[in-house]
């Protein structure tokens, strides 16, 4: 079983939500239910399972149940109808003080808007979580300033959060809920209100830390690229409704109807499919070539965009590599291009 189980979850806003359930749960649409009952489906037959240490990206438009969804994680709101279990338990059965102490030890939140204390100082507010655990001072403080070093931001200690740049009260907030060792990180449109370049930053430090702690992430976004970026996989909701779910390339290879079709059409392939997507597995048999001695080798999880200039310099072919060097496939510069041409 996977850590996180979100199962058949259903939310309807309103004073009296059980006509509305039992007209979502028998298939009618979010559309009608509003018309007839004046209640809004915020999620409709929702299941996911999320593996330990992955980083799982919730993304759609406004208005498709994403951050409803995220909200449900930590009880900030209760579903109307399914369960939500962390490694077995149903955290919907926990009492108030077995939910707090849940929330203080387990989960780990990012705003986006960074929800900083603006009269506390950057260490003052990398150390509140551990303070509202009762952690002792210098444990904290010590704890604080190993994470505000991790985040780049060594230095600026005392600065409070008036005196920083966006990215940077970012970073704050990521050290935040790092500093007390949450396994589970809820990112909320975390990074949606930086610019274009702090972004892609702070995408790129996230990457590098989860490549370090294996963190269990939940990351929600409405944009594509940004999904694609981060997730290891990747979940799209349309006004309340799961329509797919599935690895990046999964997604752009298998779009799984036209409403994911039309909003993949556009992604740049070459940054999101990688070798061991396209590439032709050496236990085909008669169809993998005898002879690849000299063939460059590339690893399995390079993208495209890295492996074209090699493919265009060395058209026999390239042979595909394990962790452990070992072969695992070959692949042709007429499969990259006949990729990136779809």
């Amino acid at each position: 079983m996977s850590y996180i189980e979100i199962k058949n979850i259903y939310k309807i806003f309103g004073p009296h939500p059980q006509k509305a359930l039992t007209m979502a749960q028998n298939g009618e649409n979010k559309d009608d239910i509003l018309a007839k009952t004046g209640h809004t489906v915020g999620l409709q037959n929702v299941s996911l399972s999320i593996d330990q240490g992955e980083t799982f990206v919730v993304m759609g438009l406004s208005g498709s149940g994403k951050s409803t969804l995220i909200r449900h994680l930590n009880r900030l709101i209760d579903p109307t109808a399914g369960e939500i279990l962390f490694g077995g338990e149903n955290i919907l059965q926990m009492t108030t003080p077995r939910l707090n102490a849940f929330r203080r030890a387990k989960l780990g939140m990012v705003f986006q808007r960074f929800g900083l204390l603006p009269h506390r100082s950057v260490i003052e507010n990398v150390a509140y979580g551990l303070k509202i655990q009762k952690t002792d001072k210098a444990e904290r403080l010590k704890s604080a300033r190993t994470w505000i070093e991790r985040v780049g931001l060594a230095g600026y200690e005392d600065s409070f959060p008036d005196q920083l740049s966006g990215g940077m009260q970012q970073r704050v907030g990521l050290a935040r809920a790092l500093t007390t060792n949450p396994e589970v990180l809820l990112m909320d449109e975390a990074f949606s209100a930086l610019d274009p370049l702090i972004r892609s930053d702070m995408q790129d430090e996230l990457m590098k830390l989860q490549s370090e702690l294996h963190k269990t992430i939940i990351f929600i976004t409405h944009d594509l690229d940004e999904a694609l970026k981060l997730g290891d996989r990747i979940a799209i909701l349309k006004d309340g409704a799961l329509m797919q779910v599935g690895r990046p390339e999964e997604i752009i290879m298998n779009p799984a109807d036209d409403y994911v079709r039309a909003f993949t059409r556009d992604v740049n392939r070459s940054r999101v499919l990688r070798a061991k997507t396209l590439m032709q597995p050496t236990s085909t048999g008669n169809d993998t070539p005898a002879n690849t001695t000299g063939w460059p080798e590339v690893d399995a999880n390079m993208r495209l965009e890295d492996i074209l200039p090699i493919a265009i310099a060395c058209p026999d072919g390239i042979s595909v590599v394990n962790r452990d060097h070992q072969k695992i496939g070959t692949l042709s510069k007429d499969q990259i291009i006949a990729a990136l041409a779809a």
